[in-house]
């Protein structure tokens, strides 16, 4: 299965869309980091870890050392370009919301596939890749949202469904490895699949259900247009 993988894109074309999905979701923390009216250290800092946290969490529990954000310096230095961009243009930058979001359910669909087959491919089991896949895809946010002080967007009942898309398509990548079918093909459906169901989640504003019967006096925080 190992040779399969290998095959699946060619290394020139998966780090270039490596480099997408790092650049876009490094906007995402340059982005909060402006509204939290962070300095410039504190932009570059959210932006880098908002970009590699998840990858560099996966790496490490895989003990693929040291972890690609070590050794190959484009993935350092994407999230600085995205920090010289946002700090000089960042209120245009917002208005392009839209665009970034799209961009960065692309890189969740991608970096949560992806993140699956390495994982498998160290010698993980089933369960446990898709839950790094999952981390890969995610992980950077949560950080990214500690660091700035806010409960994390993925466990928040007012967000757009944000982790379920990253599951769907690590859990169709363990399927198609588990019935043999992993392939170049399988592949690119699981990202799409994953960046589809985001995209809805995002049009239709589907969320996760709470507690059946929730009984609460407390109040509600109220919805922040803001994407992770």
């Amino acid at each position: 299965m190992g040779a399969v993988f290998h095959d699946l894109f060619s290394p020139s074309v998966q780090h270039a869309l490596d480099l997408v999905g790092i650049f876009v979701f490094a906007i995402s923390g340059a982005l909060l980091a402006v509204r939290k009216n962070f300095d410039v250290f504190g932009i570059a800092v959210l932006a880098e870890v908002t970009a590699l946290g998840g990858g560099l969490l996966r790496d490490l529990i895989i003990g693929a050392v040291p972890p690609a954000a070590f050794t190959d310096l484009g993935y350092f230095l994407m999230p600085l370009v995205a920090t010289v961009l946002v700090f000089f243009l960042h209120p245009e930058v917002e208005r392009t919301q839209t665009a970034v979001n799209v961009f960065d359910a692309a890189g969740l669909g991608l970096f949560s596939v992806t993140g699956t087959i390495k994982a498998y491919e160290y010698g993980l089991g089933l369960t446990a890749s898709a839950a790094l896949g999952l981390a890969t895809a995610v992980g950077g946010g949560v950080l990214r949202d500690v660091l700035a002080n806010e409960v994390p967007s993925l466990l928040r009942w007012d967000r757009d469904l944000y982790a379920v898309p990253a599951m769907v398509g690590a859990t169709t990548v363990v399927l198609c490895i588990r019935f043999d079918a992993l392939n170049t093909f399988t592949t690119g459906a699981a990202v799409l699949l994953a960046f589809a169901l985001r995209l809805l989640a995002m049009r239709y504003h589907w969320r996760a259900p709470r507690a059946w019967n929730r009984r609460t006096s407390a109040r509600e925080e109220p919805e922040k247009a803001t994407a992770q």
